[in-house]
């Protein structure tokens, strides 16, 4: 193995050490490495070594479930490598994209992670899984660095080895709460009855607290339920509760969130004074197109997002990437945040790459960058990014989230639209939330 090819500990303490970098083996520790799954004669994330090697990356999503899926994210990761070898590649160099359907399933989701460092990946971009604990161990061990996840489970935002761009659940629920303190009678959480969905009204509850409101209250359902009469019933009977019967429901179940709100539409018909909220991944425009627009469920809906509303010209780059390398795919939506996100994603990483020049491109590189304070710009669709070891949030239990920015958006006239300007920072909502 030659100086620059390093491995990484397969052992490490997830949240209080650094993955380590070591320099030649040993003769024992080359014994040692007969026993490991990839082995010593490559080392994983190796790939790009010199200025006209390819770079190899992987992304991944749930497809074809009856639970949440997400196919535009892997369908965007293969259109912007195929945008990207058209300009001359990432630097110089051209840019393979591995997909894998994770199923929504803890064993798939692990083999996706075994095929990325099998396949020599350096990265993993702008992926989406709920099962963080079935896929970092293996990334960690092999030093992958996992860039752009959804921020859909805690472990995102623990884990020394994932660069998250956006503020994840935490972000949307607490920015989400805080707004409907304001103006809700009694709140209800409905939201998966799973590990990701635990982590959920803590989330929330932080920001109603933080503007002087009562807990919500907590309803778990099935994630691949085709009615949801019962909960349906139940969200009415609570937010009628108080004299005004101004309650407010929050319905957080990905994509069955409209299956939901169809039943809540037929129990809600004589308390209009009732309203609904959300956050975005749990509905889009294209969502509310599918629901009646104007006459749906969704208006007036108050809906926090990550980012700018789709139709802001912050978006038009990755617009013309879809239009030139995938015209017609229809598992591209621009306005799905998947998509945005993995389109943020490789932009990182491009400048990542960008930044090692013509160096060496490896998983250890890399994540060597991103640890080095390297500063991303995203075109304003987020701030400036960079990464510390333990940032602002790191004493609740989030020391990775380093955007905790959200935007608010609004359904008016059937329409998605920003209802505040600008992004509202929910980092010290978190910071002074318990979330024990």
């Amino acid at each position: 193995m030659t100086g620059r090819r390093r491995i990484r500990s397969i052992v490490l303490p997830r949240l209080l050490h650094r993955p380590v970098r070591a320099g030649a083996l040993s003769a024992g520790a080359l014994a040692a490495c007969a026993s490991l799954v990839t082995g010593c004669g490559v080392v994983p994330g190796s790939t790009g070594s010199s200025a006209d090697d390819p770079i190899t990356v992987m992304t991944w999503a749930p497809q074809d479930t009856r639970a949440t899926n997400k196919p535009g994210m892997p369908a965007l990761a293969e259109a912007y490598a195929r945008w990207v070898n058209s300009q001359g590649g990432v630097n110089g160099r051209r840019l393979t994209v591995l997909t894998c359907n994770d199923k929504n399933d803890t064993v798939t989701v692990a083999r996706c992670a075994r095929r990325a460092v099998q396949e020599n990946a350096v990265a993993v971009v702008g992926s989406y899984s709920q099962h963080a604990d079935s896929f970092l161990p293996t990334l960690e061990g092999a030093g992958i660095p996992y860039i752009g996840g959804y921020g859909i489970t805690t472990d995102e935002f623990t884990s020394p080895l994932s660069y998250p761009v956006n503020g994840g659940q935490p972000a949307l629920l607490a920015g989400l709460g805080r707004t409907l303190a304001d103006g809700c009678g009694p709140v209800t959480l409905i939201r998966p009855d799973t590990i990701a969905g635990d982590q959920l009204p803590p989330l929330l509850d932080s920001g109603l607290e933080a503007g002087g409101h009562a807990p919500s209250g907590d309803q778990r359902a099935a994630e691949d339920a085709t009615s949801y009469n019962g909960q349906a019933q139940q969200a009415l009977e609570r937010a009628t509760a108080d004299a005004a019967g101004r309650g407010c429901v929050v319905p957080a179940l990905g994509d069955r969130t409209n299956t939901f709100m169809d039943s809540f539409r037929r129990a809600r018909a004589d308390h209009p004074e009732v309203r609904t909220a959300t956050v975005l991944g749990s509905v889009d425009q294209t969502t509310i197109d599918a629901s009646g627009g104007a006459s749906g469920p969704y208006e007036g809906s108050y809906v926090t997002g990550w980012y700018p509303a789709a139709g802001d010209a912050r978006w038009d780059p990755m617009k013309k990437v879809i239009e030139e390398e995938a015209f017609g795919d229809n598992r591209i939506d621009a306005a799905d945040a998947g998509v945005q996100t993995t389109w943020i994603a490789y932009t990182v990483f491009k400048q990542v790459v960008e930044s090692l020049g013509d160096g060496e491109v490896s998983a250890d590189t890399v994540s060597g960058a991103l640890d080095g304070g390297l500063k991303v710009t995203t075109g304003g669709l987020t701030p400036t990014l960079r990464w510390n070891f333990q940032d602002e949030l790191a004493a609740v239990g989030f020391p990775r989230l380093v955007n905790a920015n959200v935007t608010l958006q609004v359904v008016r006239d059937g329409r998605l639209v920003a209802a505040r300007e600008g992004f509202t920072d929910v980092t010290r909502t978190l910071r002074e939330a318990d979330l024990g």
